[in-house]
């Protein structure tokens, strides 16, 4: 008996390991030592060897978009298995836009934040990014579709080199402040276009902070590709098969 109950914790705490792991597709720290394992960190050089393979989709926004083959997987164990893996992976209530079984289609738009903090002369940059993230499922395959159209830039115009100080301190606090607090008068809200920035335009103000915006974003897309196929393929925490 106690044996039982004490591989019934084992398995509670494996699970709930095994979830903790999937809470986030990857931070932002660990995007970007993925990004610069796999593209180098020469972050210019990196943007334009990427886009040179990219094309923008008629809304000019950068898509991405690969089939992912199940083999004796029916639509019904695709979709369980999909909803499994975005239930325990975005925990914002708000981040499942769509969710039609009958269609086979589930719809999730999440903001990564943070991938991008840089300083410019004037300004300094936080990036954020919220990716539309599509699964549609079929008999044996699953198609998974990511887009991101823009950046969600907070911009600090006193975070530059160049700007002024207070008694050889800088006057904002490091280009952050809690969501929709509007009370620091030196940052301020934008929103880039992809189409409208480095690589895609060459002479761009904010090439820098946009080389690295763009290889990050796609480093994301690889990421949230390999995580759904591993959810398909092998399951969430490795125990969750229809052998019980």
């Amino acid at each position: 008996m106690m044996k039982r109950i004490f591989l019934f914790i084992a398995a509670i705490m494996s699970l709930g390991y095994s979830v903790s792991l999937q809470a986030q597709v990857m931070k932002a720290a660990d995007l970007e030592k993925y990004a610069k394992e796999k593209y180098g960190e020469k972050w210019l050089d990196a943007a334009a060897n990427l886009a040179s393979g990219l094309t923008l989709d008629k809304n000019q926004s950068l898509t991405y978009q690969q089939v992912i083959e199940v083999p004796g997987k029916s639509k019904q164990q695709l979709y369980v298995a999909l909803n499994y893996w975005v239930t325990a992976t975005f925990k914002d209530k708000q981040a499942i836009t769509l969710n039609d079984k009958e269609a086979g289609c589930i719809i999730v738009s999440s903001t990564i934040k943070n991938i991008v903090e840089h300083t410019g002369t004037i300004n300094k940059y936080s990036v954020n990014i919220t990716p539309v993230i599509r699964l549609d499922i079929k008999d044996g395959r699953i198609r998974v579709t990511y887009t991101v159209q823009s950046y969600d830039v907070l911009a600090d115009i006193s975070g530059g080199w160049l700007s002024p100080t207070d008694n050889g301190k800088k006057t904002a606090g490091d280009s952050k402040r809690k969501e929709d607090d509007k009370t620091n008068a030196n940052l301020y809200d934008e929103q880039w276009e992809i189409a409208k920035h480095y690589p895609f335009v060459e002479k761009d103000p904010q090439k820098r902070t946009c080389a690295k915006a763009l290889v990050m974003t796609h480093a994301y897309s690889n990421a949230i590709i390999d995580k759904v196929e591993e959810a398909v393929k092998n399951g969430l925490v490795g125990n969750d098969d229809d052998d019980w």
